[in-house]
């Protein structure tokens, strides 16, 4: 991150009547979700939101989850999580995979009616006996209590998430399971010792998407893009709201 974050952006934005495809990643979705005004400005205006700081530890995990997954991928073998759950399921070698995870392609989709060109990139991909494809997404975190099921208001964009990647699939014409999982990693702070490890408990939390709410919000999306007005804010917006209390004060 340079020393002087500047928010202000002039290329990948949004014109009106524009004949090019415009890129709109899975992120993005989740953010006109969160706040239609702060994603009008964003991709109407370039001002984007202030940045969060990289989630190097986060990135560690899911890459060493990877890594785990795919030793057993060749194999067509059952992790030891997928047998401890009982799961129908083994990690697939598929040809596209790699290109699935790439966070700059990802799973892509040309939506022909808004000529808006969507992608996502997904942890990891299984298959079931039925031949259906399954989502899995990687979560880390480390709290006191166990993780079982996800039941955080929070949780609702993990939700969106995965629902949002079960859409793209299908409509790249793929045979897609409702039933994704999430591999929950859980640091233990329990330990005697640090010792130069992270131990974590792996939890499977089995979660059914219902993908149906995607192609409206789209629509939505692609009207709010060709507004020339910028929309009001969420409610629960803090960005909106700092930005409010703070000029509430200017004189």
């Amino acid at each position: 991150m340079s020393e002087y974050y500047n928010s202000q952006r002039t290329k990948n934005l949004y014109e009106p009547g524009m004949k090019e495809p415009f890129k709109l990643s899975r992120s993005k979705i989740e953010l006109f979700m969160e706040c239609p005004r702060c994603f009008y400005l964003d991709r109407r205006l370039g001002v984007a939101r202030p940045p969060g700081y990289p989630f190097s530890l986060n990135s560690a995990v899911d890459a060493l989850l990877k890594k785990e997954f795919d030793l057993l991928r060749k194999d067509k073998k059952k992790h030891p999580l997928i047998e401890q759950y009982n799961i129908d399921a083994v990690p697939v070698e598929h040809e596209k995979l790699e290109e699935w995870r790439n966070n700059f392609k990802g799973i892509q989709y040309l939506h022909a009616k808004t000529n808006l060109y969507l992608f996502g990139a997904i942890d990891d991909l299984w298959i079931n006996s039925h031949g259906e494809y399954i989502i899995v997404d990687y979560k880390s975190t480390s709290q006191n209590e166990e993780i079982t099921e996800l039941d955080k208001k929070w949780h609702d964009s993990y939700k969106r998430q995965m629902e949002i990647y079960q859409w793209l699939l299908r409509r790249n014409n793929y045979t897609v399971s409702n039933t994704g999982y999430f591999v929950y990693c859980n640091g233990r702070t329990d330990m005697e010792k640090f010792d130069g490890k992270l131990e974590f408990d792996l939890t499977l939390i089995q979660y059914n998407g219902k993908d149906d709410w995607v192609e409206s919000t789209v629509i939505d999306i692609h009207k709010c893009l060709n507004s020339s007005h910028i929309p009001e804010s969420s409610d629960t917006c803090d960005y909106c709201s700092y930005r409010a209390s703070a000029k509430s004060y200017e004189k």
